[in-house]
């Protein structure tokens, strides 16, 4: 749970999420080298070092910080059946007071893309920051023309909400980015939208 010292896990049909790890150095270094054509199309200019061993203990570092003080989830998805790497998703800036609120963000290396593991994951992390987060609201942002990751959230549900300009930069340019959100106790009913 956020904001003590116990580790987060949760367990989904196929498999673990939990925070990173110093040992996960080696199969995140590989799986992000190795899928990087795959995914610097859709995620921020990655920095100079950000493969390397210090940059990572800085993200495991980030990640027990913001799990103790409540800010944020960062969590790898493990294949149980052989301890894979597969890829990460992060509940992130969450807010409490009157917005109970978090964003979610994620990846998934090229080799277990559309295979649903980031389903899996999403429903399981949206049903932990509603359930024992107490979240009220998650929020997602993407590319428009990432079909793939629209696609996964309106399946997980997320619902459309508009259009932010500029929103973020992306492979080294200003993006727009389509916004989706999913409430605890939703009552819109299924969108065309967008």
């Amino acid at each position: 749970m956020l904001g003590t010292k116990r580790k987060v896990r949760i367990e989904t049909e196929r498999l673990t999420l939990r925070p990173p790890i110093h040992g996960d150095y080696r199969a995140w270094s590989s799986l992000r080298h190795d899928s990087a054509a795959f995914l610097t199309p859709w995620e921020p200019t990655w920095a100079n070092d950000h493969l390397t061993r210090k940059a990572f203990t800085n993200r495991v570092y980030w990640a027990q910080r913001s799990i103790a003080n409540g800010s944020a989830l960062p969590l790898f998805l493990v294949r149980r059946e052989d301890q894979a790497l597969v890829g990460g998703i992060t509940l992130d800036n969450i807010r409490r007071g009157p917005a109970q609120a978090g964003t979610t963000g994620y990846w998934v290396g090229e080799p277990f893309a559309r295979q649903g593991y980031m389903r899996e994951a999403l429903q399981a992390v949206a049903h932990h920051a509603f359930t024992t987060l107490n979240l009220s609201r998650l929020e997602a942002g993407c590319l428009p023309e990432n079909t793939p990751s629209r696609r996964l959230l309106e399946q997980c549900g997320y619902k459309y909400e508009g259009v932010a300009q500029s929103y973020l930069q992306i492979n080294g340019r200003w993006r727009n980015h389509v916004l989706y959100a999913n409430l605890r106790n939703d009552r819109r009913g299924k969108t065309d939208v967008g």
